[in-house]
């Protein structure tokens, strides 16, 4: 090691390897019927959220208009016109689990990460959101890191949670 650079992790993608897949994914679904919303999956795969580069990309590549992409873009919750951190926090806000205290466990994950629902930590490990139930009444308070459940929360245990996802 040189010292210049401690990390070991893969370099990211450079901004025309970038397009060059997204004109790629285009190409593919250019005459497949309801081919933008792959389109656009595979778009937030690429650069991990649809900015408006990629945006504008896919509206002339596919032949529709920007309002239309928008449309889609902000129907769905699951597509992001801003960068999303490395993790997704999804805290429960069902009955049940608000009942149970989920309401301090958001406040205490909204203190630890310096950030409100919706947005994402400036270091984009962690971006924190609400779901309306996640199905895990009988372990309430919820919350979802991922694709990970964690039951039974207490706002005292916010900050290893997190330290686990570090």
């Amino acid at each position: 090691m040189n010292g210049s650079s401690l990390c070991s992790c893969e370099e990211a993608p450079s901004a025309a390897a970038q397009m060059q897949r997204l004109e790629e994914t285009i190409a593919h679904y250019q005459t497949v019927p309801g081919g933008l919303i792959p389109v656009l999956q595979i778009a937030q795969g690429i650069y991990g959220h649809l900015p408006e580069p990629a945006l504008l990309r896919i509206c002339s590549g596919l032949g529709k208009s920007y309002s239309e992409v928008a449309g889609v873009v902000g129907f769905y919750s699951y597509f992001s016109t801003v960068p999303r951190g490395r993790h997704t926090i999804r805290v429960c806000l069902g009955t049940a689990c608000y009942v149970r205290g989920a309401h301090r466990v958001l406040a205490a994950l909204k203190q630890n990460l310096g950030i409100e629902v919706g947005q994402t930590t400036p270091n984009l490990q962690f971006t924190l959101e609400v779901a309306r139930c996640l199905g895990a009444c009988g372990i309430a308070p919820a919350c979802m890191v991922d694709q990970v459940v964690h039951q039974s929360i207490k706002p005292t245990q916010v900050a290893s949670i997190l330290q686990s996802y570090k």
